[in-house]
């Protein structure tokens, strides 16, 4: 059994012949190029995909290649996945599978009889491998050519940085600074999916969907650093995952998705701040903000048109001041989508995505348990100093805040935030019941507070969209006065829900 450990990335067809005049190619010891064919097996009813097992034949030259691979660990593009290759000789042949239960599986009768080629991978592949000192081998591949399935076509534009051997005496690292210094001209972003996850969509017509956020598996006696490093890298996939439709679609949910993950990702910084190795955070930070900044702004005017601007049009279908005043936000919002998708396909977003990988697959952020290399503080103790951290922070807040003061709100409305992350992070120690419960509170507190925000930010936007235009302007009032009703009945609810966060408790952590 080999085990494959590779990054790919995503790059634009337009970028193909950038990569090839790349002068760190020219240190590379050897270069080929192969027209590869791969046809992919499973039953109708898709028995391996489900278990996570790919059953490929691949032509290369004269000659075909069975492989099997299995699901292996994924974080933010870097995959590591065991595989098993033989010749082919006209029928499947399972005897080099070394893990039983995937061996029987794969020779049960009934299951061979249903396997049949499902979809096709057709691209050219150009190799370089380079060899950065003894007993390190790096394999850069751009990969060029189609996916085929159900009758569908889809393109193949992409690099896979892989290493030779097995990944020890540091050869993950030396992966990454070849990704990162192609990455500085090119506009690379770590690739989620492989081209067998996209032929199977491909095959089951399934489009992109808006992906949420996951929990983090963790353990009590988890080192924090690897904590950190397990939320952070979920953050990243989090982002990753809703790439493609933020590009490729107009549904804005995968832009408000990339914005959740960002916001995510920075509440973890700022949580784990006190372990953080110096400079980390002062890396990821100012690339991190704009990207937020970007994705902010077209997520407040997606809220404009929605949640403020469209209910007051339906209430008054017959005002045609409103469907002006539509027309204006939609065109900013075009554009600032736009910017947004730009911004999302540039080199500056692909090294921000690389440079954080990267940071996460090096040293400290690889001690999974704290015991074992005698570190007297676990993940648990320090949930519990940040937690009850947060907690006074909050109760602070919420000492200060007044619904006569729209700034005490909006701090307060920020320090619920944290705590309710902080709680989502740690939620695998936390006793299930009375975190479910604290975090309902939390959850209707903020969304209370942010729409009370964006009612608040939504007159200084429509006033940019109405510009000089007496007429648009109208219909900022109007709209105005139709909120106003609903901005009084959400401040009549936050006293209420400010005597409750006076009594809050955190869950024990268990």
């Amino acid at each position: 059994m080999a085990n494959e450990i590779e990054l790919k990335l995503a790059l634009p067809k337009a970028a193909q012949a950038l990569l090839l005049r790349q002068s760190v190619l020219r240190k590379a010891v050897s270069k080929t190029t192969h027209q590869l064919v791969n046809l992919y097996y499973d039953t109708p009813n898709l028995a391996l995909h489900q278990r996570g097992i790919a059953l490929r034949l691949r032509k290369q030259g004269r000659t075909w290649l069975q492989t099997v691979k299995c699901a292996g660990s994924s974080a933010a593009g870097l995959t590591s996945r065991p595989e098993w290759e033989i010749p082919y000789s006209g029928h499947f042949d399972f005897a080099n599978v070394d893990a039983s239960p995937i061996r029987r599986l794969l020779e049960r009768p009934l299951l061979r009889k249903q396997i049949t080629p499902l979809f096709e991978t057709n691209f050219k592949r150009t190799i370089w491998r380079f060899e950065p000192r003894p007993g390190c081998a790096v394999l850069l591949m751009l990969d060029r050519g189609w996916i085929a399935a159900a009758g569908k076509l889809e393109e193949i534009s992409e690099v896979e940085i892989e290493l030779a051997g097995d990944g020890e005496g540091g050869g993950i690292d030396e992966l990454f600074k070849l990704a990162q210094t192609l990455g500085e001209r090119l506009p690379l972003v770590p690739a989620i999916l492989s081209k067998a996850e996209r032929g199977y969509r491909l095959y089951q017509g399934l489009q992109p969907t808006p992906q949420k956020d996951r929990i983090v598996a963790l353990a009590s006696n988890d080192a924090p650093l690897e904590a950190f490093r397990k939320i952070a890298l979920a953050s990243l996939e989090h982002l990753q995952g809703n790439l493609h439709g933020a590009i490729k679609s107009t549904d804005p949910e995968f832009i408000h998705q990339m914005r959740v993950a960002t916001r995510r990702l920075r509440a973890a910084l700022r949580l784990f701040a006190p372990l953080l190795p110096a400079g980390l955070a002062e890396d990821l930070v100012p690339e991190l903000r704009i990207l937020t900044t970007r994705l902010g702004h077209a997520r407040d005017l997606d809220v404009l048109l929605t949640e403020i601007a469209s209910p007051v049009m339906r209430a008054l279908p017959n005002e045609p001041r409103l469907a002006a005043l539509a027309g204006a936000i939609t065109d900013r919002q075009y554009s600032a989508r736009a910017l947004a998708v730009r911004h999302l396909q540039s080199i500056v977003h692909g090294r921000l995505v690389l440079q954080a990988t990267a940071l996460l697959h090096r040293p400290p952020f690889q001690t999974p348990v704290a015991e074992a290399v005698g570190v007297t503080e676990t993940v648990g103790d320090f949930a519990a100093a940040r937690l009850k951290r947060l907690r006074k922070k909050v109760l602070g807040l919420v000492a200060a805040a007044s619904i006569a003061d729209p700034v005490s709100l909006h701090r307060l409305r920020i320090g619920v935030k944290r705590l309710r992350y902080a709680l989502e992070f740690f939620s695998p120690l936390a006793a299930a019941k009375p975190l479910r419960h604290l975090l309902a509170r939390l959850v209707r507190m903020q969304d209370d507070l942010g729409q009370l925000n964006d009612l608040a930010n939504a007159g200084l936007l429509l006033m940019n969209c109405a510009g000089d235009d007496s007429r648009l302007r109208e219909a900022v009032s109007l709209v105005g006065g139709w909120h106003a009703s609903r901005h009084k009945a959400l401040l009549d609810r936050i006293p209420a829900q400010l005597k409750k966060l006076t009594r809050l408790k955190l869950p024990k952590l268990v």
